[in-house]
């Protein structure tokens, strides 16, 4: 345990460097200070590193993902938004995004269940047109599908996971972001949406829906990925 000094100089110094502090960081801070000093590190390393997504890509996919997890008391992120020149018209554009991520679910549906009532629909090709339609003041598809992989991945929505995977892959999104894009989700939503999105990822390299690098190839052809089994040797 540390001393009330020593917590009020930490929650000093962590305003000074972010520029906020939240309610939880005193709790950490005066419970279990090495998990604070790791969950500081951690932060940094996902969200504020510069890896392969652009300042502007991953406030964008940000916006989209606080979006549509109403996480209303993320505006540090908005100000970051801000700063790497995002736009009124860019903030609408990731609205429509977030809003419409929920056709996923009725395309899923005619897809499972429903494709002999409509054989006209070719549910993933539609639902993906809509999103299209959605697009405008310099937002391209590459960037929209980034934002709604991630979205669809917090919404723990593997029909919407798959096809703006697949949607990546056709647009030669590099898979390095759309990782990036995902791992985004981890702070707001968990570490399981991201383990549950990339089992989707997974499958799909497996499955040959999607034709990956040689080193996600890697990836997907090691074996004995998966949830603890009793019988593993």
């Amino acid at each position: 345990m540390i001393t009330p000094e020593e917590l009020r100089a930490r929650l000093d110094g962590l305003r000074v460097e972010r520029g906020y502090v939240l309610p939880h960081h005193g709790a950490l801070a005066a419970a279990a200070p090495d998990l604070h000093d790791a969950y500081g590190r951690m932060y940094a390393a996902l969200t504020l590193t510069e890896r392969h997504l652009s300042p502007f890509e991953k406030e964008f996919v940000w916006l989209a993902v606080l979006i549509a997890e109403r996480e209303a008391i993320g505006t540090h992120h908005l100000d970051l938004f801000r700063k790497a020149g995002g736009t009124d018209g860019q903030a609408r554009v990731a609205l429509r995004l977030a809003g419409y991520a929920a056709a996923a679910e009725g395309f899923a549906l005619v897809e499972g269940h429903w494709q002999s009532w409509f054989p006209a629909i070719d549910p993933v090709t539609d639902y993906l047109a809509g999103a299209r339609a959605l697009l405008g003041e310099g937002v391209e598809a590459g960037l929209a599908d980034l934002a709604l992989l991630a979205v669809q991945a917090a919404r723990a929505n593997d029909w919407g996971v798959a096809a703006h995977l697949r949607a990546g892959y056709a647009g030669d999104v590099p898979e390095a972001k759309m990782v990036e894009a995902l791992s985004l989700i981890i702070w707001p939503v968990g570490v399981n949406r991201f383990v549950e999105a990339c089992t989707v990822w997974h499958g799909l390299m497996n499955a040959g829906v999607v034709t990956p690098s040689p080193l996600f190839r890697a990836w997907a052809e090691t074996p004995g990925q998966g949830a603890f089994r009793a019988d593993h040797d």
